[in-house]
C-alpha cells in the first residue's frame, strides 16, 4: 500500500492525520499493529469530552518523526501499523459499546495483530481486557493512573464507569492479581479505607509518594521483577500525569508524574511480552496548547517502539 497518500512523508502540517499518517484500513492480513479510537465518554463522573481524544491523538501523531532514539528503534522498520480507525460507539448505551469494542478488538487480536487503543473514558478498559482475555489467558496488568478504579459503585445502582473498570476485571478473572500494579495513585478518595479496599482484592498498589520516593527506575525494577514473562497488559490514564503537563483530561489530580517520568516508566517496559495498550481519558477541551494530547501521542509512539522491540527480538 502507497502509505504517501497519507502524507507520511511530508511535514507534519501536511497530510491526513491518522496515526502517524500510516494507512486508514480494516484490512488485517500481515498487519503488526492496529490504532484503534473509542471515542466513548458516557461514563465519566466529572468533566466529558474524552470522546474527542482519539482524534487530537492523531492530529498531534504527525510530530512523530519515527525514530526512538532512547530505545534504539524505528518502529515503522519493523512493524506493518495501521489505523484501524474507530469503534462504532453508542454514547447512550455502555452495555453495547463494549459488546462493539470487545468485538472489535477480539477481531484485530484473532488476525495476529496487537492493539493499542485510544480512549475515550477508563470505563473502556474492561471490554479491552475482556477480548485481550480471550486471547491470551489472565493477564498482568501494569496500570498507570491517579484513581485505583476499582469502586464497587461509581454511582449507587450502576456498577459500570470509569471509577469501576478494574473491579469489574478482577472479579470476571481477567487479571493475575499476583501480577496486578497501580502506579500513581494519589488524591483525595471518598473513603479511608478506598486503598485497603483496592488491595484486599488484589492490586499492589504504588501511591505517588512511594513513587516518587523511589523515582522511575526503581519502579521500572518493581515491574519488571512482578510481572515476569507473564502477557501484560498496559493501561495509561493519562491522569496519572501531573495536569501541569497534562491538563487536558476530565478528573485531575495534583501531584502526579512529569511528561518526562510517563515516558521513561514505559521506556523501561522494553523487552516485556506486552500484548495490549491503551492509553485514555485525553479531553482536548480541557487542553492548553495541545500539550497534552502531544504526551498521549508520544506515549503510543513508545508503545510502538516496545512492539517493534519484542518483534525484533523474536526474529
Amino acid at each position: 500500500m502507497d502509505n504517501s497518500v497519507y502524507g507520511s512523508t511530508l511535514q507534519p502540517f501536511a497530510g491526513i492525520t491518522t496515526f502517524m499518517r500510516q494507512p486508514a484500513t480494516r484490512e488485517l492480513k500481515d498487519v503488526d499493529v492496529a490504532i484503534l479510537g473509542i471515542p466513548f465518554d458516557s461514563a465519566t463522573s466529572y468533566r466529558s469530552g474524552t470522546r474527542f481524544g482519539p482524534r487530537k491523538i492523531r492530529e498531534l501523531s504527525a510530530m512523530l518523526w519515527g525514530s526512538n532514539q532512547v530505545l534504539r528503534v524505528a518502529p515503522l522498520d519493523h512493524l506493518r501499523v495501521i489505523d484501524y480507525g474507530d469503534v462504532d460507539v453508542v454514547p447512550v448505551d455502555i452495555h453495547e459499546t463494549f459488546a462493539r469494542t470487545t468485538a472489535t478488538v477480539k477481531t484485530i487480536l484473532d488476525a495476529g495483530a496487537t492493539v493499542i487503543s485510544l480512549g475515550g473514558d477508563h470505563s473502556l478498559a474492561l471490554p479491552l481486557l475482556r477480548a485481550h482475555h480471550a486471547k491470551f489467558g489472565k493477564l498482568a496488568v501494569v496500570h498507570f493512573d491517579s484513581h485505583g478504579d476499582m469502586w464497587d459503585y461509581d454511582f449507587v445502582g450502576y456498577k459500570y464507569s470509569h471509577g469501576t473498570p478494574f473491579r469489574r476485571a478482577v472479579e470476571e478473572d481477567l487479571i493475575d492479581t499476583d501480577a496486578y500494579l497501580q502506579i500513581g495513585i494519589r488524591g483525595s478518595t471518598s473513603a479511608l479505607d478506598d486503598y485497603e479496599m483496592a488491595t484486599n482484592l488484589g492490586a499492589r498498589i504504588m501511591t505517588i509518594r512511594d513513587a516518587m520516593a523511589q523515582g522511575t527506575e526503581k519502579i521500572v525494577e518493581t515491574i519488571r521483577q512482578t510481572v515476569g514473562t507473564r502477557p501484560i497488559y498496559i493501561s495509561f490514564d493519562i491522569d496519572a500525569v501531573d495536569p501541569a503537563y497534562a491538563p487536558g483530561t476530565g478528573t485531575p489530580e495534583v501531584g502526579g508524574f512529569t511528561s518526562f517520568q510517563a515516558l521513561e516508566m514505559v521506556r523501561g517496559l522494553a523487552g516485556l511480552n506486552s500484548v495490549g495498550f491503551d492509553l485514555v481519558e485525553v479531553d482536548p477541551s480541557f487542553d492548553h496548547g495541545d500539550i497534552t494530547s502531544l504526551l498521549a501521542a508520544n506515549l503510543v509512539f513508545e508503545f510502538l517502539s516496545l512492539a517493534a522491540l519484542k518483534k525484533r527480538a523474536a526474529q
